[in-house]
């Protein structure tokens, strides 16, 4: 199949959609070499092949997308090129394909530095609800996955300690809800065991812990984007790695990643070594 970056964007105008994605050359955040060089620059020729095709730049926003795999340099390039063409806003493309975490959020970093802050700034396919806390503390306002459904299929429950697997045996005399303070129309009505019944046997389970775990990542936006408006977003940030990490063992990504956000969560996980001490003046600098 042939999809030219005319062709997507005419599909996008006839769907109507509010915002619309430039078409991009994508790789595995793994490969290494000329391939990645090569797709970026692509997607650099593409975004001005997509503003041409686009019809109804009124009504529907054309995001570029930042490409460049775990190349500073590359994504540096790409973020300068679209800016230059400032469009309404900007994708964070790429990542989530196999990187290791550390790679993943300096690149977030790195591109919501440089990107515009009067325009949103999509993280493409990140939907681990501790990966949406991070990035949004790094500067990044959208995201989409499909984690929260998929997860659920599989049996699993988010929840503010992390996740609930309910096709453990535990779980089939367990008379309590899937969560105690979700005032979702599955918590209020079902038990973890009436669920962990149905995950092994039947689709309802799987619709039902999908509807529970929309409900929880509504939640967790609302309650983000609350905290950030009411200006204590480090204090959500502080309350949300306490209930995931009740032993303080945070994973050293992420207070990597608050120290240069100028998040103190230092009574959440362990001191930074010197060398990310330097990496966070370079980019306050």
């Amino acid at each position: 199949m042939l999809l030219t970056p005319e062709e997507s964007i005419q599909i996008q105008n006839k769907i109507g959609a509010d915002i619309i994605m430039a078409l991009d050359d994508v790789v595995r955040t793994t490969i290494t070499g000329p391939r990645i060089e090569e797709a970026m620059y692509r997607t650099l020729r593409w975004i001005d092949r997509c503003i041409a095709a686009h019809k109804k730049p009124d009504v529907q926003n054309l995001f570029g997308i930042v490409q460049g795999g775990l190349d500073p340099v590359l994504r540096d390039i790409c973020v300068r090129g679209l800016v230059e063409r400032n469009l309404p806003g900007y994708a964070i493309g790429g990542l989530s394909g196999g990187e290791d975490k550390d790679s993943f959020w300096r690149i977030v970093a790195q591109c919501t530095a440089a990107l515009p802050e009067d325009k949103p700034r999509y993280v493409m396919g990140i939907g681990y609800p501790l990966d949406i806390v991070v990035c949004s503390a790094l500067g990044a306002d959208m995201y989409d996955c499909v984690y929260p459904t998929r997860t659920a299929r599989f049996g699993t429950a988010l929840v503010p300690e992390g996740v609930l697997k309910l096709k453990h045996k535990a779980m089939a005399s367990d008379e309590r809800p899937i969560d105690p303070t979700c005032p979702c129309m599955v918590c209020k009505n079902y038990t973890r065991a009436y669920i962990h019944c149905l995950v092994t046997k039947d689709a309802m389970g799987s619709q039902l812990l999908s509807y529970h775990n929309l409900s929880y990542m509504m939640r967790l936006s609302k309650d983000l984007h609350t905290s950030i408006v009411e200006g204590r977003f480090p204090e959500f940030v502080r309350s949300f790695l306490r209930a995931q990490f009740p032993k303080g063992d945070v994973p050293e990504w992420v207070c990597n990643a608050m120290e240069v956000a100028g998040i103190d969560i230092s009574a959440c996980c362990a001191p930074f070594p010197s060398s990310m001490n330097d990496f966070a003046e370079e980019f306050a600098a």
